[in-house]
């Protein structure tokens, strides 16, 4: 079981929100769920969920409910168009992010 530094994660949530959405639309627990067996186990949902409405507000998601056969109609999210753009922003900006972090930890001595 993987711990993540809930910190950091808070800090990538939308980028692996955006990643995730980006070419098969889902619903919240399915949406944890495969952020889970990515490895992030840890992952609690009651964090994933504010994140996908604020993701939605700002015009990176959308939604639509789809009845379900085994209980009330689910909320689907996709990723729009700005969400693409915004995902390939995040993206180069993660990138660079771990470029520097690794020159850093590299430098003293920690593995990268």
């Amino acid at each position: 079981m993987s711990t993540h530094d809930p910190q950091m994660l808070k800090g990538v949530l939308g980028l692996l929100l955006l990643s995730v959405l980006l070419d098969e639309p889902g619903y919240g627990y399915a949406i944890v769920t495969r952020l889970r067996e990515a490895g992030f186990d840890d992952l609690a949902e009651g964090t994933v969920y504010p994140a996908l409405t604020r993701l939605e507000a700002a015009g990176l998601l959308e939604s639509h409910l789809e009845r379900s056969s085994s209980g009330p109609a689910r909320k689907y999210y996709r990723t729009t168009d700005a969400g693409r753009t915004e995902l390939a922003a995040r993206t180069r900006s993660w990138h660079a992010l771990v470029t520097a972090v690794d020159t850093i930890t590299t430098r003293t001595g920690e593995p990268a």
